[in-house]
């Protein structure tokens, strides 16, 4: 695997991806509240149950409005594993996948004990916030996968037959990576993704996602990133379709005024790929974050996952300004989610000052152990 660029960061670079940092997090955040409480809902029903025009607004979901599921609780351990691959390259050991595998379990931690184990100190900061253990109706996928220590790999994937778009759903904090190559950045996610996802067309969505998220972090346009990625998946055997629903998705944007029918017609089964092309679609056309993440979710596919999906291709796009100040005034774990946003940034612009092979920080080394 690729390391970060050692580019020097002026400040107004940090403040600009600090705030896209921010604004992915909070993005895959405020779209999967949004989207929970209608995820086992057809269309029909979430009319019914919203009135006519939908769901426009946080509901009622696990006991109060801007509840998360398992979809951000992951994408903050994606978060924290990547902080602590950083930091564990002190030690000479560099194998990112290790890290995020050991993240996902602690992540898988919360989901079996009663709240935060005080004996594991190297389980760093994150893994004690009491508010993460809840289970948010995590798939049977995921607790397969995670289910035990041995680690799903390209060669021998845990769940081979899964295309679900939980591993997709996870992965946005890889295309923060923005020192990486592209190809790296892919590769890292599609690694990541088979542990718990081993079909080719969840973990190509996976890896799909996590780039153009990368080209978003970077300053392109969604098109452009979107274009990028189909580059990047065209020399992977088993892409077609993964592409084939990304150039769907960007060929229905010149179809008319976006409707849910349109939106439900990419997403298809609710597969990772159709979930990819929906929420690649909703940012594309939505006018603004609000208007993207409700056209994602009302449909009868997965709803958290396409919002998830949307508000962290929305958020990466314009920054944390832009999301709807509503919603994340009741979005729970949100100065969690700021925290740990705040954290990675500046581990990935001033890692260096933080910690090395001879020296560190004690409190960084606290929050993020090298064990």
């Amino acid at each position: 695997m690729g390391a970060t660029s050692g580019a020097v960061w002026g400040r107004a670079e940090q403040q600009d991806f600090r705030s896209r940092v921010r604004g992915t997090l909070l993005g895959v955040a405020v779209g999967d509240a949004l989207g929970g409480p209608a995820d086992p809902l057809s269309l029909e029903e979430i009319r019914s149950a919203y009135g006519g025009e939908g769901l426009l607004d946080l509901a009622q979901g696990h006991g109060r409005r801007g509840a998360v599921t398992h979809h951000t609780q992951l994408t903050l351990f994606t978060v924290d594993g990547l902080i602590r691959a950083q930091v564990r390259r002190d030690t000479g050991a560099w194998h990112p996948p290790t890290d995020l595998h050991r993240a996902y379990l602690r992540w898988a931690a919360t989901q079996r004990d009663w709240g935060p184990d005080e004996r594991r100190e190297d389980d760093g900061w994150l893994a004690r916030e009491e508010w993460l253990y809840a289970r948010r109706a995590p798939t049977r996928a995921l607790l397969l996968g995670f289910g035990d220590t041995t680690m799903g790999t390209l060669e021998s994937p845990k769940n081979p037959g899964e295309l679900g778009p939980e591993a997709v759903a996870r992965s946005a904090p890889f295309g923060l990576l923005v020192g990486w190559e592209p190809q790296l950045v892919v590769q890292l996610a599609v690694e990541c993704a088979v542990q718990t996802h081993g079909h080719p067309v969840a973990c190509l969505s996976a890896g799909a996602y996590a780039v153009i998220v990368h080209g978003l972090a970077r300053g392109e346009s969604l098109d452009g990133a979107v274009r990028r990625a189909l580059a990047l998946l065209a020399v992977r055997p088993g892409h077609q379709p993964v592409s084939d629903a990304l150039r769907h998705a960007l060929g229905a944007v010149r179809q008319g005024m976006p409707t849910p029918d349109r939106v439900e017609e990419l997403a298809g089964d609710g597969t990772a790929d159709g979930m990819l092309a929906a929420s690649v679609y909703c940012a594309l056309v939505g006018e603004d974050v609000r208007s993207g993440l409700c056209l994602a979710v009302n449909q009868s596919g997965p709803s958290a996952a396409a919002g998830a999906l949307t508000g962290g291709l929305l958020g990466a796009l314009h920054g944390e300004t832009a999301l709807p100040p509503a919603w994340l005034a009741e979005l729970e774990g949100r100065p969690t989610i700021l925290e740990l946003a705040d954290d990675f940034a500046m581990e990935m612009t001033q890692g260096p000052a933080l910690h090395g092979p001879a020296h560190g920080s004690p409190g960084w080394l606290t929050r993020y152990p090298r064990a």
